[in-house]
């Protein structure tokens, strides 16, 4: 053992020893009396003191351990839902219907960055035709983005989905104003929409967009994921791109 891991070792157990309840050492046995912890905590302190990188050391190490712990509960959530994002007949698709290229974008009619992506979107669908893209609405800015979402879920029973959310997308913000005109660009029956917003699998696609950020641990939008790699933020086109292109590699589609 060397003398760095002995180190870390320590600091392991100088963290165990300070972090440990009051009240649980009280209610459980234990090897040590109240004097030698004491004292081992000073020894491991005067240790560290005189070695005070080990304390760097240990904490990083704490941090990679967490992150990698939550990196394979994402990979875990990921396998658990993966397929409910890919097969939810419940919600809007753009480019190929039947395309094995799958990518799935959690958004918000109302986010900027959303709004920054969704050209780039259009643009690699012309460029990928193997290329489904599931819009997982996830309305987290207000009343005027679940009312944007509702109208947007809605649109897919007039089999006008692509082309509304195309049009909302180019508005200044999502709001009554600008949904009921891009409705009107989409060539949508505004009337019949507006029935239609009250259905109750609309309902159901935004509560699940809500239970499935929260089982991917998704903080914000827009969140994309394809396959088994799952990336929150905007991305630049060439980095989509690369995305779609190792998919497509993967399933054997390009």
């Amino acid at each position: 053992m060397t003398f760095k891991t002995t180190l870390h070792m320590l600091a392991v157990l100088l963290w165990a020893l300070i972090s440990a309840p009051a009240t649980s050492l009280a209610q459980q046995s234990t090897p040590l009396e109240q004097v030698e912890q004491e004292a081992i905590k000073a020894l491991i302190l005067q240790t560290i003191r005189e070695n005070p990188e080990v304390l760097v050391d240990t904490l990083l190490a704490f941090q990679e351990e967490a992150e990698a712990a939550a990196q394979a509960q994402q990979r875990a959530a990921i396998q658990r839902v993966g397929e409910l994002l890919r097969t939810d007949a419940n919600t809007g698709v753009m480019g190929n219907p039947d395309g094995d290229i799958v990518l799935v974008e959690f958004f918000d009619y109302n986010c900027p960055y959303c709004r920054r992506a969704a050209p780039v979107l259009f643009e690699l669908i012309e460029e990928n035709p193997d290329l489904r893209i599931i819009m997982r609405e996830w309305p987290i800015l207000g009343p005027d983005s679940k009312l944007a979402a509702r109208a947007s879920l809605a649109a897919i029973k007039q089999n006008k989905f692509e082309a509304f959310h195309e049009a909302l997308m180019a508005q200044p913000r999502a709001n009554t104003v600008f949904i009921r005109r891009a409705a009107e660009q989409a060539g949508l029956d505004y009337d019949q929409l507006q029935v239609d917003m009250a259905a109750p699998e609309i309902d159901a696609h935004i509560e699940t967009s809500r239970n499935l950020a929260g089982q991917l641990g998704i903080s914000g939008t827009p969140t994309f994921l394809i396959g088994e790699t799952l990336v929150p933020g905007l991305l630049e086109k060439a980095d989509l791109q690369a995305l779609i292109s190792e998919a497509g590699d993967v399933d054997g589609t390009q």
